[in-house]
């Protein structure tokens, strides 16, 4: 199993602040004899579409000595969860989170992550962890929650 995030529980319970209920902790993946773990994964009743949202969410805290290499590690593993998802959860999205500090310095401010995430509209949960609590939804489908 792998270690936590330092800010786990401060996003899981925004999540559950937020309405989400929490499915999986962590989100078990399998593809051959790999076995991967997503951080988390939820569900959301969509009351007006009769229906449920799901998502799984990687969190990412940013604590190397580099924040390229830890851009780098980040991006990687997306993109390594997200191929397995796309072909055995194809209705659930999977989002990086990050504390909302990492946001502003890496994805706003430095033109590497802005680049990274214009390119490849990576969805991202920006949340506060001392009020634990979710800032801003990132969905690159023109619509921000």
């Amino acid at each position: 199993m792998p270690v936590r995030d330092r800010y786990h529980e401060n996003l899981k319970n925004a999540l559950i602040k937020d309405a989400w209920i929490v499915t999986d902790d962590p989100f078990h993946l399998k593809w051959g004899k790999k076995d991967l773990y997503v951080d988390l994964a939820a569900e959301k009743l969509l009351i007006a579409e009769k229906g449920t949202e799901k998502i799984a969410v990687e969190i990412k805290t940013f604590s190397g000595d580099s924040e390229v290499a830890d851009l780098e590690q980040a991006i990687g593993q997306y993109f390594t969860y997200l191929a397995v998802m796309s072909r055995n959860y194809p209705d659930r999205v999977l989002y990086i989170a990050v504390h909302e500090d990492i946001f502003t310095d890496i994805f706003e401010e430095e033109p590497l992550g802005k680049l990274i995430l214009e390119d490849y509209k990576i969805p991202l949960i920006v949340f506060n962890p001392k009020r634990e609590v979710i800032v801003r939804w990132i969905l690159w489908n023109n619509i921000d929650r």
